[in-house]
């Protein structure tokens, strides 16, 4: 399904999200393309974490635990949004 915008020049962007496989070093669409062949696009590629990344996020988690006492910085948190650092406003 592709989602259209009015770009700032007033033209119009279609944008749609496709799944490809990389094979050697060339991306290939899991899914058909309803383009015409020679057809320019922008590419813009997001990857999952990797298996290091993952691990390392696991053993970081709960690392403070014992640490910080959670319910005084929760309050904490909450009595520092009431201090007002902003000027009233002139009208």
């Amino acid at each position: 399904m592709w989602n259209r915008w009015i770009t700032e020049k007033g033209g119009i962007s279609m944008t749609r999200t496709i799944r490809a496989r990389v094979t050697r070093g060339m991306l290939a669409p899991v899914e058909p393309l309803d383009l015409p062949d020679g057809s320019e696009v922008e590419i813009t590629m997001a990857t999952g974490p990797s298996e290091a990344d993952v691990a390392a996020s696991r053993a970081a988690a709960g690392g403070w635990k014992g640490k910080v006492d959670a319910e005084a910085l929760i309050r904490n948190i909450y009595a520092d949004r009431l201090i007002q650092t902003r000027p009233v406003p002139r009208l």
